[in-house]
């Protein structure tokens, strides 16, 4: 997700005067201090929810403690409680169960607040688009998992891979891709066929994919398309 910051996300958070963020899945941080350097000239403020963080949150809250809150815990059980929010950056559990029921959360919210945040959503293509992955496979329902294997993924290939160029073989993958209810863009399309809320879904390919769902607007849509255009990504 990070890489799309500077040319996609920052200019849209500025379009869109996105001052509350909410941040699905930190890891190492990148994009976190990205986006605390944007609450810190804005004034804005930044929840960031993961179960286990790979980065030193003392010492960020000693540089941003004002703009910086952080949850380790699940985020469906930590976006129910959330209160005020313009935009969630979703890059955690990449799997469809877990995604399309965040999406779910989120339109609760919006029908609450009478507001839809902008929903940014990275591996929308491969490997995760179409192929779940556990990081927690036991806080996924049996009916919603899939059979997985902690082995690689090859480009091209739905089978997983014990092949040394194949990636991600330390994660638990599904066994296969593709299919229903399995991968990130799945959930996305099954949520945008159920979802009450009238939305438009902006997608860039690079860097295993990004979604942007957004409030359907004619001419916000066409501002968005031209900064992904712009970006080169």
């Amino acid at each position: 997700m990070y890489r799309f910051f500077q040319s996609i996300i920052k200019p849209i958070f500025e379009l869109e005067n996105i001052k509350r963020i909410v941040e699905i899945g930190a890891d190492e941080g990148k994009n976190t201090l990205q986006i605390l350097e944007y609450c810190s000239q804005i004034e804005g403020a930044l929840t960031s929810i993961d179960p286990s963080p790979r980065f030193d949150k003392q010492a960020l809250k000693l540089i941003y403690g004002q703009y910086l809150e952080v949850i380790n815990d699940l985020s469906l059980i930590s976006l129910q409680h959330l209160k005020h929010y313009d935009c969630v950056l979703i890059d955690g559990d990449h799997n469809w169960y877990t995604v399309f029921n965040e999406l779910n959360e989120i339109e609760k919210y919006a029908l609450h607040s009478k507001k839809m945040p902008i929903v940014f959503l990275h591996d929308t293509e491969w490997p995760y688009g179409r192929r779940d992955m556990y990081y927690l496979p036991d806080t996924i329902p049996s009916e919603f998992r899939k059979e997985f294997a902690k082995k690689g993924i090859l480009q091209g290939q739905s089978p997983l891979s014990d092949q040394p160029e194949a990636i991600n073989s330390g994660i638990n993958n599904a066994l296969y891709e593709g299919g229903s209810q399995n991968g990130v863009l799945t959930a996305v399309e099954d949520f945008l066929q159920t979802t009450t809320l009238n939305l438009s879904l902006h997608k860039v390919a690079s860097h295993h994919g990004l979604g942007i769902l957004t409030p359907k607007d004619n001419i916000k849509d066409k501002k968005i398309d031209t900064i992904l255009k712009m970006s080169n990504l």
